[in-house]
């Protein structure tokens, strides 16, 4: 879903409309100034989604570079080519 573009001015008036599309149409909006954008409005979900990807960025980022660890360095293998090929993954949050 491609998210809407939306000026501060107007996402002002209409606060409590884009805050329910959001929730339950799980519609985003760029939030522009001066045609610039500045924010982003996403449903918590969106927000999970994303929280648990920049999680993930970051376990993988530091896995290969612990000493005595070169195993899971190589099993990991180029992990943006696993991502890019493999989809999005799975949730494994408890």
């Amino acid at each position: 879903m491609t998210p809407t573009s939306i000026s501060v001015a107007k996402a002002k008036s209409h606060i409590s409309e884009l805050i329910a599309k959001s929730q339950y149409s799980h519609e985003r909006f760029i939030i522009t100034k001066r045609d610039k954008p500045v924010a982003a409005l996403v449903s918590l979900d969106d927000l999970k989604i994303l929280e648990q990807y920049e999680e993930k960025q970051g376990l993988a980022a530091i896995a290969g570079k612990w000493q005595g660890f070169d195993e899971v360095a190589d099993a990991m293998g180029d992990i943006e080519t696993l991502r890019a090929h493999g989809g999005k993954g799975r949730d494994v949050s408890l």
